[in-house]
């Protein structure tokens, strides 16, 4: 599972993706100036390895990733090929959700590819740019259909109808994903990749002076993001890259303090983006490690299993299973258990974020 870092040339993509990355991206006043996609592993903050750590006192404790990528800048025509256009659709098809970051900064050395500053604007001519890459792949697949198509075969007709549908929302700005059931997405609709089904987090880069409250740009993203019921985070991409700039702990939240902020941006982002991969976290805790897992939203416990060994998944009997809440109240996993807040679960237990497991199997 990945996110892609989008967005029009120049808006500071390439600065926020270095910040949360160790693989620097070149980031440099002119469009463009990222060409290929740079890919980076991530750890996700959460202070719960913390607080477990203290009670295990582990030899090591392990965090979650996620995994970001800088994608080129997107310009009018991408869908026609302007620009880096077919490289960028192509690349930002393999990702998972969408990070779309928006100028919401006046800056008369920074250079905007359309000289002017309007969010809105941005935003419409990239989502704009997606859907006509959208139409053409939609298309393309009802043109192969209908000539394939064989009398009676429902399966052709039913994506037929599918398709349909989807091209009409395209052709009319009206994409929601509510509007087809589960089945029909699974069957029909993410084969295709398509780009304007993938969940969206806009991501608004502020001035230092107007990260704690909302300017009138902001504003205008917030509006559009609650039609369509998506989280609006702000992040300084300045103030980020000179937090990354201190070398010490102590340095950094001295400068955070100054500034009024608790933790750095990042993190913030990397826990949404997280959220919007529709990801949480499941925790094993040992004297060797205590070691955060990733698991999607809804997946049970044999699929748990299976992010830990293939071995755990194919000789699953149970799951010992503790919440976070009890682990850290009871203070440690014997009290817990003594306590009666460890629970035998089987295959279908759906796991809840912060449980601590451990998997009896047997191979």
């Amino acid at each position: 599972m990945k996110a892609g870092i989008v967005g029009l040339p120049n808006v500071g993509k390439s600065t926020l993706f270095n910040c949360l990355s160790d693989n620097k991206a070149q980031s440099e006043n002119f469009p463009f100036c990222t060409i290929d996609p740079n890919i980076s592993i991530i750890n996700v903050p959460d202070s719960r390895l913390y607080h477990l750590r203290k009670i295990v006192e582990p030899e090591k404790i392990i965090p979650t990733t996620v995994k970001i990528v800088d994608i080129a800048g997107l310009v009018k025509g991408a869908s026609k090929g302007e620009g880096l256009g077919n490289k960028f659709l192509s690349n930002i098809r393999e990702t998972d959700a969408i990070l779309h970051i928006l100028r919401c900064f006046d800056d008369p050395n920074i250079v905007h590819v359309d000289g002017r500053i309007d969010p809105v604007n941005d935003k419409e001519i990239v989502q704009y740019e997606l859907q006509l890459k959208d139409l053409e792949i939609v298309n393309k697949r009802l043109e192969k259909l209908t000539k394939t198509l064989r009398s009676g075969n429902d399966d052709s007709k039913k994506e037929i109808i599918v398709l349909e549908k989807i091209k009409y929302n395209l052709e009319n700005s009206t994409i929601n994903i509510n509007n087809f059931t589960d089945d029909d997405y699974l069957t029909f609709i993410k084969p295709l990749e398509l780009i304007t089904f993938k969940p969206v987090l806009y991501v608004c880069n502020v001035s230092e002076k107007d990260l704690l409250v909302d300017n009138e740009y902001v504003k205008k993203v917030k509006d559009f993001a609650a039609a369509e019921n998506a989280e609006v985070i702000l992040i300084s991409a300045k103030i980020e890259s000179e937090i990354n700039e201190l070398d010490s702990f102590d340095e950094k939240k001295i400068f955070l303090e100054d500034i009024g902020m608790k933790e750095p941006g990042f993190n913030k982002l990397i826990r949404s983006t997280y959220k919007l991969l529709n990801l949480h976290t499941f925790f094993t805790a040992s004297k060797k490690e205590v070691k955060a897992w990733t698991v999607g939203i809804g997946k049970n416990a044999y699929d748990a299993a299976g992010q830990i060994h293939s071995d755990f998944q194919k000789g699953f009997i149970c799951s010992e299973v503790i919440s976070y809440n009890d682990y850290i109240y009871n203070g440690s996993e014997i009290k817990a258990k003594e306590a009666g807040k460890m629970r035998l679960e089987g295959k279908d237990y759906v796991v809840e974020d912060g449980d601590i497991m451990h998997f009896r199997f047997n191979i």
